[in-house]
């Protein structure tokens, strides 16, 4: 299984609830705030599942995740993607995207936890 999460996301209380959630559990928790050089923190850390708010300062989630599955290092790496906004037309854009899961806030930690388990098979 692997043990290394990218945590993309830019505000500090959940930065906090899903780093301790994850730590918990075993995970190598990183974390990057900003859009704009995003796929660069991907392509530093090599991450075994990313964690993409889709609201992020720089750039958005969406163009993020497009990048990430540009890339053929890491086109087929799991991507949990965060979101405020949870109407349809959201669900529908990051599953053309290519999410590999999407969850709204406010979400419970027993939530993340089974999703990212699920996402990397666990």
């Amino acid at each position: 299984m692997g043990k290394k999460v990218l945590l993309i996301e830019d505000e500090p209380n959940i930065i906090e609830a899903v780093s301790f959630i994850l730590s918990r559990d075993g995970w190598e928790v990183k974390t990057h705030s900003n859009g704009h050089d995003a796929m660069e923190a991907v392509r530093l850390r090599g991450p075994d599942l990313i964690i993409l708010d889709v609201m992020l300062p720089g750039k958005s989630g969406f163009d993020i995740l497009a990048e990430i599955r540009g890339d053929l290092e890491f086109a087929e790496i799991p991507v949990l993607m965060l979101t405020a906004r949870g109407q349809m037309k959201d669900r529908e854009m990051a599953e053309k995207a290519g999410a590999s899961q999407y969850m709204t806030k406010p979400f419970s930690n027993a939530d993340v936890l089974a999703a990212v388990r699920d996402l990397v098979g666990a």
